[in-house]
């Protein structure tokens, strides 16, 4: 495949780090560091397999990963008594972890102080209408590790024999965006995974999931979970996408 999309919306290798702790509710401070190392890689190879532009920084922590893997394998050095404490080689990781995670909740706390003062001046409504409390509810935005968690599902639920299927038509990430920009036309909102249920194979699974991260990209879609780590919902982003029942006056097939 030669398609290669470089993501603003890309997150550093400390944020796949929380993100792979917190999915499996682990303990920060005693992680199972074989475990984290064997799913961080897998999420590599899913990011260098749809041919994303990585930052060199993921393969760096890739490294550190298994160099600490490697430490944790070790045999205890002859002559060393029980009194003396071994020093525990994710020590450097997990005081990196909670610092940035730190970090996050600053910023994220600034945002919404920020947030919250956007809405000081505004006009008071008087009155707020059922839908618009609707739209109101809470929801949580899906980071890249969501949506690449999601694609690792898809693959994981196709019948082996379809990986061997002989694709005639190329479907391309053009013509994708298209179709999920077409169907969002017509309905409010769409599963993530009902989008990869659409797709005939493997092939159309990985080019569908291009087409989204090229869309969020673009700012035409937004994706959110209503429940963290929940099922990804992809919704249009009303600013940037025509109506239905306006798309013949710009000329939208």
């Amino acid at each position: 495949m030669n398609y290669k999309i470089k993501l603003e919306l890309f997150e550093g290798p400390l944020d796949l780090l929380l993100y792979l702790v917190k999915k499996d509710h682990l303990n920060i401070y005693d992680i199972p560091i074989s475990k984290v190392t064997e799913q961080y890689l897998q999420y590599i190879n899913l990011m260098q397999l749809l041919d994303l532009n990585i930052a060199g920084e993921f393969l760096v922590m890739a490294a550190t990963l298994m160099q600490i893997k490697s430490k944790m394998l070790l045999p205890a050095e002859e002559g060393v008594g029980v009194e003396e404490e071994k020093e525990d080689p994710r020590e450097e990781l997990v005081r990196r972890l909670l610092e940035y995670e730190k970090f996050k909740e600053i910023a994220e706390n600034l945002r919404q102080k920020e947030t919250d003062q956007r809405e000081v001046f505004k006009r008071p409504k008087t009155e707020i209408d059922k839908g618009e409390v609707k739209d109101r509810e809470v929801y949580f935005e899906a980071s890249i590790f969501d949506l690449i968690s999601a694609f690792s599902k898809a693959l994981k639920d196709i019948p082996k024999d379809i990986f061997y299927e002989v694709v005639k038509d190329q479907f391309t990430v053009e013509q994708a965006t298209h179709e999920i920009l077409h169907l969002l036309l017509v309905k409010s909102e769409v599963k993530l995974l009902e989008l990869f249920a659409r797709a005939k194979n493997k092939m159309e699974i990985i080019v569908t999931f291009l087409a989204v991260l090229e869309l969020i990209r673009m700012k035409e879609i937004v994706a959110r979970q209503n429940e963290l780590f929940e099922d990804i919902e992809i919704l249009r982003n009303k600013e940037n996408i025509i109506p239905y029942e306006r798309r013949d006056e710009r000329g939208v097939a």
